[in-house]
């Protein structure tokens, strides 16, 4: 059996670009993408849309099982503010020394 074999035979895709044996590796192009990119856009009439776009840092990306239950950002804050009010609130608290040190000790 050759690596080919378990390509379908009604897929249009050539075997040279099975891709099934390959593996990514996590992070390679991070920081590329966190430069950003430039699209550049020649028009019929001869002039050029030149747009530099980066990406937004406050994204979240939700796994898919979670994503099922929150259709779009609106849910996801108002479920994540639901849950705020449930947390406590922190008293500050002050820092003493001890009673050696205030004793001169």
């Amino acid at each position: 059996m050759t690596k080919n074999d378990n390509v379908q035979d009604n897929d249009d895709m050539v075997p040279e670009y099975d891709l099934s044996d390959k593996q990514g590796v996590r992070g390679k192009y991070y920081r590329a993408y966190q430069q950003g990119h430039t699209v550049t856009i020649h028009h019929d009439n001869g002039t050029t849309t030149t747009t530099h776009y980066t990406p937004d840092t406050t994204a979240i990306v939700l796994a898919p099982d979670v994503q099922i239950y929150f259709p779009d950002s609106e849910a996801v804050n108002h479920a994540l503010r639901s849950l705020i009010t449930l947390i406590p609130k922190r008293q500050k608290t002050v820092r003493r020394t001890s009673n050696k040190r205030r004793r001169g000790l």
